[in-house]
């Protein structure tokens, strides 16, 4: 029982001692900590607070700032629009001047008008005296010497218009035959090509004749694989030292001619080897094509041309007309169009080009139906050529009508290059054939009585009776056989047609 007494004392002071330790002790931490707390949380606001401040002090600093430049727009503006009212007002007081000036140059007017009505009046006035006073002189009334007048007055114009106008046409004859053979003297003078004669058969030479056995092949099947492969007509025959390539395309006689002399050179002639041979030297032809087209173009110092173009004008090398070489033709067209273009004082660049391209219309990649000229402006329109180029193109056989000066100048180039003498040749028959329809169809008026084709049938000479046709008659006759022969026949360069009337009075003295 003590024992409980003591150990129930024990715990209660234990627990007073534990309180009094807790009280006084912790409790003095626990205000330290507190304070320590205080301490630390007034330098963290501080700190804030200043930061703050910081971040206040930028933001005014940036605000007036652009407070500032916001004014200095604002007073710009403001500068602008004083100027600009200052400036408006001194173009409202100049309308107002001018207005005020052109209100007293219309009273001006205004008093001219009535002077001049005035004197208007007075003048009729006088002038109704005067055509009294004539009248009575006259025994006429105004209308009367009035129709007299205007009748005397048209004989007279119409007799001077007349002599006129005869003065006017015999000169301007006379100044254009002279002009125009000064163009074209001197177009001929400063441009000369050589011409080079095209036919259809091409002659391969051979070193011997053994050369040809190899050439047909054990039963002809190499000779066969050749013309298979070019597309040609190969003709081995008894000529010595000779092989006749025949194709109407140019192009396939060159890579057949080519083809043969390399097969001759390497010595293997077989169908397999020939095929390959044919293939490349079709291969080379085609790039010197382009290479023709691209040389004839440079020059001519004609640029711009389409690929295509300038692979048709190097195909030209290989074409003929009327025996005359198609790209020798062109050029030479073309140089004649700049002299004559740049004598007329035109674009003698759009000339040359027109006079180049006049002709690709015959050396088409497929057939077509339309005339060369046509299907040559066609072809230029489809490239991309200006709108003179393709109609100068189209209308140098006068399929279509001329819309610009350089289309006739294309046109009489082309027939001063193709009718020249050695240009082309004709066969004898189609040739005197020509020259017959020539003389017929001019023989077929009615009073005619002799005709003569002269000058390789450049100049057809027609006499005509004197007592059947009159001078007024003649140009008539010359302009119908004209048209006839233009409608009806087919011919290089132009005819001239001269219809000669003669009187002639025979008596025989005995």
């Amino acid at each position: 029982m003590l024992e409980i007494i003591i150990g129930a004392t024990c715990l209660i002071l234990g627990g007073i001692i534990g309180y009094v330790l807790f009280r006084y002790v912790l409790k003095g931490k626990y205000n330290t900590m507190l304070q320590n707390a205080e301490k630390e949380a007034d330098v963290i606001k501080e700190k804030k607070m200043l930061e703050v401040k910081e971040k206040f002090l930028n933001k005014k600093s940036e605000l007036e700032k652009e407070v500032q430049q916001r004014k200095q727009k604002i007073s710009q503006v403001e500068n602008k629009l004083k100027q600009r009212e200052i400036s408006l007002n001194q173009k409202q007081e100049d309308l107002s001047h001018r207005k005020q000036e052109l209100d007293n140059q219309q009273n001006k007017l205004d008093g001219q008008k009535q002077v001049l009505a005035k004197k208007e009046e007075e003048l009729e006035r006088m002038q109704l005296q005067e055509r009294a006073k004539l009248e009575e002189l006259s025994g006429l009334s105004a209308e009367e010497a009035k129709d007299r007048l205007v009748q005397s007055m048209k004989e007279e114009a119409r007799t001077s218009a007349q002599s006129f106008i005869n003065e006017i046409m015999d000169d301007a004859k006379m100044t254009a035959n002279l002009e125009a053979k000064k163009i074209v003297i001197k177009s001929i003078q400063r441009v000369a090509t050589e011409t080079a004669i095209e036919n259809s058969v091409t002659v391969f030479h051979i070193d011997n004749d053994e050369v040809k056995g190899r050439i047909i092949g054990r039963e002809g099947r190499n000779i066969r694989a050749l013309e298979a492969a070019t597309g040609v007509e190969i003709v081995v025959d008894d000529t010595p030292e000779a092989i006749v390539i025949s194709a109407f395309d140019p192009v396939r006689r060159e890579v057949c001619r080519l083809a043969l002399h390399q097969l001759i050179s390497d010595g293997r002639i077989h169908p397999a080897r020939i095929e390959e041979v044919v293939a490349k030297v079709k291969k080379q032809v085609e790039e010197e094509i382009i290479e023709t087209g691209k040389r004839t173009a440079i020059d001519l110092g004609i640029h711009g041309l389409h690929p295509e173009l300038i692979r048709i004008v190097g195909k030209m090398k290989y074409r003929s007309s009327y025996g005359q070489n198609l790209l020798q033709h062109a050029r030479e067209t073309a140089n004649l169009c700049s002299v004559m273009a740049a004598e007329l004082g035109l674009n003698p660049k759009k000339a040359k080009r027109a006079g180049l391209l006049h002709d690709i219309g015959k050396v088409p990649d497929e057939e077509s139906e339309l005339p060369h000229a046509l299907y040559g402006a066609k072809l230029a329109e489809k490239y991309k050529e200006k709108n003179e180029i393709c109609n100068a193109i189209g209308a140098h056989h006068d399929e279509i009508e001329m819309t610009t000066l350089i289309a006739p100048i294309v046109q009489v180039c082309d027939a001063i290059s193709g009718a020249r003498p050695g240009a082309r040749r004709e066969i004898v028959e189609a040739y005197i054939k020509r020259l017959n329809d020539l003389e017929n169809i001019a023989s077929s008026y009615p009073g005619v009585t002799k005709t003569y084709a002269i000058q390789a049938g450049r100049e057809l000479r027609v006499i005509v009776g004197a007592d059947k046709i009159d001078d007024k008659q003649i140009e008539g006759l010359s302009n119908d056989i004209a048209k006839r022969i233009q409608d009806e026949m087919t011919y290089p360069g132009q005819v001239k047609i001269t219809v000669i009337r003669e009187t002639r009075a025979v008596s025989y003295a005995k």
